[in-house]
């Protein structure tokens, strides 16, 4: 993970649909941001630009990395939070809550609700659709995927407002659905996660990259392999 996060087409472009779904409600902000399981830290990298950063992830291997990675973070629980309420005008979340790990998804949400100051934004991703359920599960330890109406009952069964949704990684869902089908029929095991050819990393890169422009311009996509879900906290604006 730490060798592919930053330029890796999945993580790359992962990150591109979510930042776009995420700058149009930052843009003129300067935010204090917790990326709540931040893991080997290139998402707090880019998500710099919108002011000061802190991780937190439970794995001592992930805060190694953040530290060798030049990113503050510290380590401690999604289910317990150790900060004080409304401490952050934005809280991120990708690819956390569904995990093993996280045996209550509610009670990671609610944390995360409670460490957002009124106004502030939560943009939580877990990986969507569990027909997509396949080897790379098992090797990550995915407890459940989601379907987006579920992800948006959680979080505004929380307390938060649900400003924007979609599925990602919905463009290159039919060969997505064709090797986790192929996988399960072969028994293949072990991570998605890897570098492919060039030529097709640079293929599935501009993809997700046509898929960001289209969240960005306020398109919602019906099916994918993730989803996501940009909500607000009611109250006055957090943002400084």
């Amino acid at each position: 993970m730490f060798e592919a996060e930053e330029r890796q087409w999945w993580y790359a472009g992962q990150r591109a649909v979510a930042l776009a779904l995420f700058e149009p409600w930052a843009r003129d902000r300067r935010l204090l941001l917790l990326d709540a399981g931040c893991g080997t830290g290139f998402n707090l990298v880019a998500l710099a630009r919108f002011g000061p950063t802190l991780g937190i992830d439970l794995s001592e291997d992930a805060i190694a990395f953040c530290r060798e990675r030049g990113v503050r973070a510290v380590r401690g629980s999604v289910l317990r939070l150790p900060f004080r309420a409304a401490a952050f005008e934005a809280v991120t979340s990708f690819d956390v809550i569904y995990h093993d790990w996280v045996g209550d998804d509610r009670a990671a949400v609610a944390e995360m609700a409670r460490v957002l100051r009124p106004g502030g934004a939560l943009l939580v991703r877990v990986p969507a659709l569990e027909l997509l359920r396949g080897a790379h599960d098992a090797e990550v330890l995915t407890r459940r995927r989601y379907t987006l109406g579920e992800l948006r009952a959680l979080v505004e069964g929380c307390g938060l407002r649900v400003e924007r949704s979609t599925y990602c990684n919905a463009l290159l869902f039919p060969l997505l659905f064709a090797r986790r089908t192929l996988d399960r029929l072969l028994g293949r095991h072990g991570s998605d996660v890897g570098f492919l050819p060039p030529p097709l990393e640079r293929l599935f890169l501009g993809v997700m990259g046509l898929e960001a422009f289209c969240v960005r311009h306020g398109l919602r996509f019906p099916v994918g392999a993730s989803a996501v879900v940009l909500a607000t906290k009611p109250g006055p604006s957090g943002g400084r």
